[in-house]
């Protein structure tokens, strides 16, 4: 079984039950419903407080020299389970940036979808921006690949590694230069500290 029809076997699992975790939560049974006039149960107050909250992460923008990363934190929602916390976390590093920072993935791109497996190795799916709207080179193409891999495994310690995916597919390269068959850890010499 390839390794993508193992990832999709377990977002379907995790859909599924998803899907009848919304049902219990949207549909409680009638004996839990809060009548009118009461107060909200215990466990609906402290989800409502959970709203808001954010946590400090490390996000990856090209250094003023253009040859490495650079760590700035921001603030992110947090969520949970990991999985959430970890697909946040990417949103943030996804979004567009203002000046001076800049951006290593290019415009457009978006995460389609994210996994955490129990070794630690994270699934991420990005849309084919990040492939047809490349510049090109094999440094740029470097400091994209490692801006996503360093956003997780800097931030979410479960994180050891990322395999990266292009639109729902496994690929061997983004453009064309750094072999994406396996999964990636950290890279520290593309990182300067913050």
């Amino acid at each position: 079984m390839t390794r993508w029809r193992m990832v999709l076997m377990v977002a379907s699992v995790l859909v599924v039950a998803g899907a009848v975790s919304w049902l219990f939560v949207a549909y409680p049974r009638r004996s839990e419903r809060p009548m009118a006039g009461n107060a909200a149960p215990a466990s609906v107050a402290a989800g409502s407080a959970l709203q808001g909250r954010k946590i400090k992460a490390q996000l990856f923008y090209v250094s003023e020299d253009g040859t490495r990363l650079i760590g700035v934190e921001h603030d992110v929602p947090f969520a949970e389970p990991p999985t959430d916390q970890a697909r946040e976390i990417l949103n943030a590093q996804l979004e567009p940036v203002a000046a001076p920072l800049v951006s290593a993935v290019p415009t457009g791109t978006v995460l389609r979808a994210l996994f955490i497996t129990d070794n630690g190795q994270a699934f991420v799916d990005v849309s084919r921006d990040a492939s047809t709207a490349h510049p090109g080179g094999s440094l740029n193409e470097m400091l994209t690949i490692y801006t996503i891999v360093h956003a997780l495994t800097f931030n979410m310690p479960a994180v050891t590694a990322v395999q990266l995916l292009v639109d729902g597919k496994e690929v061997d390269t983004l453009a064309g230069h750094v072999d994406l068959r396996r999964p990636l850890s950290k890279n520290l010499q593309l990182t300067i500290e913050n």
